[in-house]
């Protein structure tokens, strides 16, 4: 067993995408000709979205989607970077919604956390030091 993906289901594959690209950097791998699922370059693990649409099919619409006016879900994604304060502005200016200011944690670690434009939370950190 291995992990593969992070699935998330979007109200736009499209604009999720491009969102993610203005804000971290991160390019689009795959879209399927429909614009239901799309995938980011992110490394080893792949991180995809896919339309809501998806969602009720292949979980007969029984899942709580995402909204920007409720809390968010008890779930985050999280992206190393070394300049956390200047990570955390771009993601701003590409349209997060800003959580907490970057703050350095007593064992070292910057970190900061944003929503993305469909809600979910976004850590960005310095890596953990060994």
């Amino acid at each position: 067993m291995k992990f593969g993906y992070t699935i998330i289901y979007v109200s736009s594959v499209e604009e999720t995408l491009e969102f993610y690209k203005k804000a971290f950097g991160f390019e689009t791998k795959h879209i399927l000709e429909s614009k239901d699922w799309g995938e980011l370059s992110t490394g080893d693990t792949t991180l995809a979205f896919a339309a809501h649409k998806m969602g009720d099919i292949n979980l007969g619409g029984r899942y709580h989607k995402a909204n920007m006016n409720d809390f968010p879900f008890g779930i985050e994604l999280s992206f190393l970077t070394d300049d956390v304060a200047a990570a955390f502005e771009k993601a701003i200016a590409a349209g997060a919604v800003p959580i907490k200011e970057p703050e350095e944690k007593p064992w070292g670690q910057v970190v900061s956390y944003v929503r993305s434009i469909d809600g979910t939370i976004i850590e960005i950190a310095t890596p953990i030091s060994e």
